[in-house]
Formats: structure tokens, C-alpha cells, sequence
């Protein structure tokens, strides 16, 4: 199975919600499946359905964690040296030719992307017309509404 790449912030999010998942919620869900057992017949009890469905979710939820972070490529962009170039995990600070707008996006993997975050997924097709580029350069990007032109007036690597 080929690595998927996770910034070290993304990493220490999955962690927490893994630790949270296993210490609190799943705790909670098995005294809730033993209350509910209390109350006698399994077959009509609601609340004895509804949290075997919860705890259904939550296993399911830590397996899905513990699998990304066992085939993660953890990248900490602050250790590395790209001679100022777009790679992975670099924030980019972009003019759109046409409106004059700036913005700014970090490149970070598939499961961390939230572009009101300005979070934008490695694969996405503007983090792919950005990676090698560096500052000055102008970027081509197929938009849905069409082709959006921006120049890269910066590059940090935080």
C-alpha cells in the first residue's frame, strides 16, 4: 500500500481524535449498551439498538484513523529546504490575475483539506498546478468556471 502524505499538524488532529475515540466516547458507549441490557428484552429496545449502532461507528472510526495513520508520510515542511519552491505542506500566497484578489492556501493531504481553512488537498487541481513552482511565477489552473490565471507572491514553509 503506497503512503499518503499528512502534515504534522494533520497527524496530531487524527491522533487526538484516536485518543478521544478510545478514552471517552468509547467508554461511554459500552456503560450505555449496559444500561440499556439492564432493561431487559434486546429485541424491542431502542436504546439498546442505538448504541450498538454508536459503537458500530466508533470502531469503525478508530480502525479507519489507526489505518491512515499507519500508511501516513508524515512531512514536517518546517524541516525542509525546497530552495523556495511549492512542495507539500507549503503555505502559497497567490494574486488571481483577473480580480486582483490575494489568497492563501496551504497544501496539505487528502483527509486535512477545509478550503475555508484555506486548506486545499495535494491532488486538488490548483495544488497540482502550484507544486514547483516558486515566487513570481504565473499558474494556470482549470477552474469549473474556467481557466484562472495567479501569480505566486509567496512562499513560507510554517
Amino acid at each position: 500500500m503506497s503512503k499518503v502524505p499528512l502534515t504534522v499538524r494533520g497527524a496530531e488532529k487524527l491522533r487526538e481524535e484516536l485518543t478521544r475515540l478510545k478514552s471517552e466516547e468509547r467508554p461511554r458507549v459500552i456503560q450505555a449498551i449496559a444500561e440499556a441490557r439492564e432493561h431487559g428484552d434486546l429485541k424491542e429496545n431502542a436504546e439498546y439498538h442505538a448504541a450498538r449502532e454508536q459503537q458500530s461507528f466508533i470502531e469503525g472510526r478508530i480502525a479507519e484513523i489507526e489505518g491512515k495513520l499507519s500508511n501516513a508520510q508524515i512531512i514536517d515542511v518546517t524541516r525542509l529546504d525546497p530552495g523556495g519552491k511549492v512542495v507539500f505542506g507549503a503555505t502559497v500566497d497567490l494574486v488571481d490575475e483577473d480580480t486582483g484578489k490575494e489568497v492563501t492556501y496551504q497544501i496539505v493531504g487528502d483527509d486535512e483539506a477545509d478550503i475555508k481553512q484555506g486548506l486545499i488537498s495535494v491532488s486538488s487541481p490548483i495544488a497540482r498546478a502550484l507544486i514547483g513552482k516558486q515566487e513570481g511565477d504565473l499558474v494556470q489552473v482549470q477552474a469549473p468556471g474556467g481557466v484562472r490565471e495567479y501569480e505566486v507572491v509567496g512562499v513560507r514553509y510554517v
